[in-house]
């Protein structure tokens, strides 16, 4: 049987397991969208509006499924728009296959029309770039690619598709099943020199991250530490991956980390960090650790051996996957020592920093959070893009087993949006809720239609303040009192959500939200709740003047 380029992709995709894909058309790639126009039940195209917000969605749906977020678009001009989906997936070690059309080979190295050389564009930012320059190894390709980006560290690989090996006839055969890959599991002695490292401690540390949990995901490892009561904390945005109600977890290390947990990392002698790579965001500049030899005893373990004292020389490192490692912590007997009163410390201050002050604001984001809380069911899925308004999904709710939090490590505006389409793409039954500043939510507030169009309709909070709040902040502390390219005039943002059919409401005090949230939860078409946000609650404990009136004050002291 003799099939081309594109019907050869679309079928080795199916085979591997993927049921769901995002993307912009393009005429690069027509071959591929005719092979996808006989699927629709079985790997499905979402139609997007923006390349940046179809790998965006890539990228959520690779973290939070745990296999590959596929997007497609199209050469040039396709394929820069989608570079901010694939650096995040970068960063968040999330698995993510872009697929790009590309020029025919005739005519590459001409600089023809919208030609990129994608190994040099994407090289330093994907784990693989590759270009098909056989339609017969269009299988082996994709074989490789599914598993490069589930292996080791997970993360994006980008696939350059020259039109001419899409339309292409071939009678190579599509790939016949899935690609199954087992963990590596730490070694014996490696799990005896670790328990003998925690027994000597006398202030051992947890600390996790990664996207890449699945199956039991970290409740041994919280059953282990709660028998040893050993603290545990996140690195940035990955909160969600242990039950935050255990009386070990004392919050997360990250943008706006808490002192407590600053403490808890400074003053801990073993630290044992799961899965995480070290980030800047994590470590406080990379401060709290002396680099590269930090006077704390660092246990590391990582499935990709390039993390495994890539910032910190480690005194044990332990090449494991993170589910693998968890089951055999777990097993290990639990270990005693006298921090008890240390780890009750992390843990009364994280539950401290739910108490809030009255904040000044018509809507109280403080009070809109503790009725959240109590409202949601408990496989709630966050999502956020960046900015200031990150604060409240981040520090402000607790996650359990079954809860999950889609934010990006890298910072990127936009991702919210995109990433709670992708959610409910993904688990269409669960409650989907999109937190996004005025500034964030118009970086692809266009993805509406997506979500319209994919039956696809979260909740979105929309945190109207008027300003970039997060370089307000910045610009008030360092250049206070003289505003320049921080301030917007917006949209009526109701309006436009009911225009792609969105239930929408603007909501202007905090008694009012309680009965706008119920509407919203009631829409069978999503919701779009405008918050009116006083620039002035900037942050939860620091008003925007405070800020102003502290840098103006330090300016006046002599030096």
């Amino acid at each position: 049987m003799t099939r081309n380029g594109g019907q050869l992709l679309v079928e080795s995709l199916m085979a591997l397991g993927a049921t769901k894909s995002f993307g912009v058309p393009g005429e690069s790639y027509l071959a591929v969208l005719d092979a996808l126009h006989d699927t629709p039940g079985k790997l499905d195209y979402v139609l997007c509006r923006n390349e940046g917000g179809a790998s965006f969605m890539a990228a959520a749906y690779g973290k939070l499924t745990g296999t590959p977020g596929i997007c497609m678009v199209t050469r040039g001009p396709g394929a820069t728009n989608a570079s901010i989906g694939v650096h995040t997936a970068m960063q968040d070690s999330a698995p993510m296959i872009l697929f790009v059309g590309q020029v025919g080979t005739d005519m590459k190295g001409r600089e023809a029309f919208q030609e990129v050389d994608y190994k040099a564009v994407f090289g330093t930012m994907v784990k693989w770039a590759v270009e098909i320059d056989l339609v017969e190894r269009i299988p082996e390709i994709l074989s490789r690619a599914w598993t490069v980006a589930l292996s080791g560290r997970p993360g994006p690989v980008v696939i350059a598709l020259p039109e001419d090996m899409l339309t292409s006839l071939t009678s190579a055969a599509p790939l016949t099943g899935p690609v199954e890959i087992t963990e590596a599991e730490p070694a014996a002695s490696a799990m005896t020199r670790l328990r003998d490292l925690l027994a000597g401690a006398k202030r051992p540390l947890i600390l996790y991250g990664g996207c890449n949990w699945r199956g039991e995901g970290t409740e041994p490892m919280r059953r282990f530490a709660e028998a040893s009561d050993i603290p545990v904390v996140s690195v940035f945005r990955y909160q969600d991956q242990f039950d935050n109600r255990s009386p070990v977890f004392c919050g997360e290390a990250g943008v706006g980390m808490a002192p407590s947990v600053k403490k808890l990392i400074a003053e801990a002698d073993v630290i044992l960090a799961v899965n995480n790579r070290f980030g800047e965001n994590s470590t406080d500049g990379y401060t709290l650790l002396e680099v590269p030899q930090p006077k704390q005893k660092i246990v590391h373990v990582h499935a990709s051996d390039i993390e495994i004292g890539k910032v910190f020389r480690p005194t044990l490192g332990i090449q494991s996957g993170p589910n693998a490692f968890a089951a055999a912590l777990g097993a290990l007997k639990p270990v005693n020592g006298e921090w008890a009163e240390w780890r009750m410390a992390g843990r009364d201050a994280y539950e401290a920093g739910f108490e809030l002050p009255d904040l000044p604001s018509p809507v109280d984001m403080g009070k809109v959070c503790a009725l959240l809380r109590e409202k949601l069911p408990e496989d709630f899925i966050l999502t956020n893009g960046a900015g200031n308004f990150t604060v409240w999904p981040g520090k402000f709710f607790q996650y359990g087993p079954d809860a999950r939090l889609l934010a990006p490590q890298s910072g990127a505006m936009g991702y919210g949006l995109p990433a709670a389409v992708a959610a409910k793409v993904a688990c269409p039954e669960r409650t989907v809720i999109c937190f996004a500043g005025d500034g964030d939510f118009q970086m692809n507030c266009q993805e509406l239609a997506s979500a319209m169009q994919a039956g696809a309709q979260p909740i979105v909070l929309v945190l109207n303040n008027g300003i970039y709040g997060t370089i307000r902040a910045h610009q008030e502390r360092h250049y206070p009192a003289r505003v320049s390219g921080t301030t917007m005039e917006n949209p009526d943002f109701v309006t436009l959500a009911k225009a792609y059919d969105f239930h929408a409401e603007r909501v202007e005090t905090t008694d009012d939200f309680a009965a706008a949230f119920d509407r919203a939860l009631a829409s069978k078409t999503g919701a779009l709740l405008e918050l009116n946000i006083s620039p002035e609650a900037l942050t939860p404990r620091q008003t925007l003047s405070q800020m102003r009136e502290a840098a103006l004050a330090a300016r006046k002291e002599p030096a």
